[in-house]
């Protein structure tokens, strides 16, 4: 899977996005809870959709947005989208205006899974179908982790196990090509503990490292707010605290997690040799490549959000135009980058 993802091109990635949809949008028949069920009709009119956005000017979600953009003019289709920043509070008040503004239908990339149930709540009571992306949400409790199949809201992204599949790899192969000795090396994995996708990627990074390393390396686990400062900050103390340590390996939810992890220990002293960082999304990693200057951020994984909001209205429209049921879950490709093809594969630089 992942020699597959990094050495296909971009554009045929891109071209395989229906045919991902396909595969990956079997399920039972039944509707999810909150997902309006049969209970939401369809639209002969017009469709008028609200996009709801954590941290809506992050580099990621900016394409996610553009993609969303980019698809609703496409269909016709009035599109709004909403920056909620990391307001959980915020998402509960824009969800009700707009309903009240006769949206048809909602998607959300909550700042906070807990507000999951009173969304779904929200989004039901009006007869409005809702979709997540990126994100999962249940309907019956705030942690999607312990949550029913069933319960859980449809979603649309990127399989959280396949991407962190592919950085455990990559991660591995750099490990094995730097020759360091275990003992004097750990892997290190930062993410926001209470977010289920970010949970399913770290887990599968360190599955695949283990795996593919060929060697026992001591992992340490370090929470985090999922911003490059917060990860810089909770890194910057793991990296005192383990003194002894001569060589990094650091893999994260994101590419903010790991840009932190790679400017804390380059602040500690540590050169780009003995850092080996994998990030995922590739917005931020590609800044490190684009100075020429040699640095620990060795690969990212690259994931575009212009892909995920592109197939998340496509998605929604196909459910009140067609009547077409949700899939559970629908993914969006992946390419892994690094800093001699991540021009090539398309990723935007800001």
């Amino acid at each position: 899977m992942f020699t597959e993802h990094h050495r296909r091109p971009m554009a045929v990635a891109v071209l395989g996005l229906a045919s991902v949809l396909a595969l990956t949008s079997c399920s039972s028949g039944q509707q999810a809870p909150g997902s309006g069920g049969g209970e939401v009709a369809k639209v002969d009119g017009k469709i008028s959709l609200t996009y709801l956005q954590k941290q809506g000017d992050q580099e990621y979600f900016v394409g996610e947005a553009a993609g969303a953009k980019a698809k609703a003019a496409e269909l016709g289709i009035d599109l709004k989208v909403v920056n909620l920043g990391t307001d959980a509070n915020k998402t509960i008040s824009e969800a009700q205006s707009a309903i009240s503004q006769k949206s048809n239908g909602l998607i959300v990339v909550v700042p906070d899974p807990a507000v999951g149930p009173q969304v779904a709540q929200i989004a039901k009571d009006a007869k409005v179908a809702l979709l997540t992306s990126d994100d999962q949400i249940c309907t019956t409790g705030p942690d999607p982790s312990s949550c029913a199949a069933d319960a859980l809201v449809p979603r649309i992204g990127f399989s959280g196990a396949q991407m962190g599949g592919e950085v455990g790899k990559r991660a591995a192969a750099e490990f094995k090509k730097a020759g360091w000795n275990p003992a004097e090396t750990r892997t290190l994995s930062a993410w926001k503990q209470d977010v289920t996708v970010c949970t399913d990627r770290v887990k599968a990074s360190k599955e695949a490292f283990a795996a593919n390393s060929g060697a026992k390396v001591q992992n340490i686990d370090v929470p985090t707010d999922n911003s490059p400062t917060g990860a810089q900050d909770k890194i910057a103390a793991t990296i005192t605290a383990n003194p002894s340590v001569k060589h990094w390996v650091v893999w994260g939810c994101n590419d903010e997690n790991v840009q932190g992890g790679v400017t804390a220990l380059e602040n500690a002293g540590f050169k780009a040799d003995d850092v080996i960082g994998v990030g995922l999304g590739a917005y931020l990693a590609c800044k490190n490549w684009s100075s020429g200057k040699p640095s620990g951020m060795k690969a990212a994984l690259f994931i575009n959000g212009k892909d995920v909001g592109a197939l998340a209205v496509q998605t929604m429209y196909d459910k009140l135009k067609n009547g077409k049921a949700f899939p559970k879950e629908a993914f969006a490709p992946t390419t892994m980058v690094d800093a001699s093809t991540w021009k090539s594969a398309g990723v935007t630089c800001g």
